[in-house]
């Protein structure tokens, strides 16, 4: 695979080799090095500080070693023709040459291995979505919508339908098997759907749209956001991930013809765990400050930790699978949003369904055919209904009560992660928001 590589770089006429990797709150991390260096690189990994990212070491134990994963290898389809840029993504290892436990990607490759043993994988299908906006004056930071368009509106004369379809070309030339884009709900939101796969290729996927649909749109002069809820009063971002368990002979284990839901005893068991640690998942997969804006009734966002088939109000929805199509059943969690690590959150999410399957927790009965949003405090209680966090330090502490979830991410990662976020809400908690001047400068 190696010299696979170097011979596509030559063809591909790349100059650099940009070796990308996350920290713990999911910014992407690179060390750019000259083409003609790939093979040493290839060959024994290329070290770098450690200590300057976030979560990863401290100042005496700085030493740290990329190792490249060929097979990720992909060119920056923005990058200039004379400075052709291509990207690898890495895996981080210590100087003792164990890998480093607080790298996000070997986190989720860590739980991935639980399946490995049992003949399964993990596949995760996401929809990140994201706004398109143009700054309102040429300082101020408070972006407008980039269109007036709608749900799966329409134009041909519409400039962001153009810049959505220069989108999804560019991410089926970096290898992403593109099936779907469309304008979403809010004014100015899209979402930009790609093939299921497993865990890890996806992760890395979302980590390569979110920073190719920025660069991107920064050529057009436009903001892409993934922040969660950008404009106050319209619906916020969020990134559904339809998730499944085949075993190796391609078949899908959530898949059960007897049933009503076409659901197995597994997906059923799968569900079950994922909704008991809902409460301390949303901490690694909402994990902003502004996650939790959009995490409230009217806007389409789940709040209640249930799940159904046919209401989207739930925190769980099971798609309806068409005859035939016994490889589609999966099981739609649609709490998580584009701002967190991808890496983190899918490690968590599986080790909270094998929470379930493991300990073969019984399945709640669905909440179908009702709004969750009109019921009374006393319906939600007799159904066992309760309700994600209000907010970041609520969801932490939930986080943090969760054994399950913290020996999942790790000591390393769980501890960076944990002070990343304390810090983050320490940040805004002492801010002045427009809000409280608005409401209390001339009333208090």
């Amino acid at each position: 695979m190696a010299h696979e590589i170097e011979r596509r770089v030559v063809e591909d006429n790349v100059r650099f080799v940009c070796l990308q990797f996350t920290d713990v709150t999911g910014a992407v991390k690179s060390v750019d090095i000259p083409a003609s260096q790939l093979g040493r690189a290839l060959e024994d990994g290329v070290w770098f500080d450690g200590s300057s990212v976030e979560g990863f070491a401290r100042i005496q134990e700085s030493d740290m070693r990329l190792i490249l994963d060929p097979e990720t290898y992909a060119v920056l389809p923005w990058s200039q023709p004379e400075r052709r840029r291509a990207r690898v993504f890495c895996d981080i290892y210590r100087p003792d040459g164990e890998p480093f436990a607080g790298d996000p990607r070997g986190v989720l490759k860590r739980v991935l291995r639980r399946l490995e043993g049992r003949g399964w994988h993990y596949n995760v299908g996401p929809e990140p979505e994201f706004f398109l906006l143009r700054r309102n004056g040429p300082e101020s930071i408070h972006p407008v919508p980039h269109d007036i368009g709608g749900y799966f509106d329409f134009s041909a004369s519409d400039e962001a339908q153009r810049v959505r379809g220069e989108l999804m070309l560019a991410l089926a030339g970096m290898g992403l098997e593109v099936e779907m884009g469309h304008h979403e709900v809010a004014l100015g939101q899209h979402e930009i759907d790609f093939r299921f796969a497993d865990a890890l290729h996806t992760a890395d996927n979302v980590v390569t749209l979110k920073y190719t649909v920025k660069a991107l749109a920064a050529q057009h002069g436009l903001i892409a956001t993934f922040m969660p809820k950008p404009i106050f009063g319209i619906n916020g971002s969020g990134m559904h991930c339809h998730q499944s368990i085949f075993d190796g002979q391609g078949k899908n284990l959530f898949y059960d013809a007897k049933d009503e839901f076409n659901l197995s005893a597994m997906a059923y068991a799968f569900i079950a765990g994922q909704l008991a640690h809902a409460r301390g998942l949303a901490g690694v997969v909402a994990p902003t400050v502004n996650s939790y804006k959009r995490i409230v009734p009217g806007y389409e966002a789940p709040v209640y930790v249930c799940w159904a088939q046919i209401n989207r109000s739930a925190m769980i929805r099971i798609p309806r699978m068409t005859s035939g199509r016994e490889k589609s059943v999966r099981a739609e969690l649609r709490c998580p949003d584009p701002s967190c690590n991808p890496y983190l959150a899918f490690a968590a999410i599986l080790a909270a369904g094998l929470d379930g399957i493991d300990r073969k927790m019984p399945c709640p009965a669905p909440v179908n055919n009702v709004n969750i949003y009109e019921m009374e405090a006393e319906e939600l209680d007799k159904l066992g209904v309760r309700q994600l966090p209000g907010s970041l330090p609520e969801a932490l502490r939930e986080l943090a009560a969760d054994a399950v979830l913290v020996e999942a991410l790790g000591p390393e990662a769980y501890d960076a992660f944990h002070r990343a976020k304390q810090a983050e809400w320490d940040s805004y908690r002492v801010r002045v928001m427009d809000w409280e001047v608005e409401t209390y400068l001339e009333t208090a």
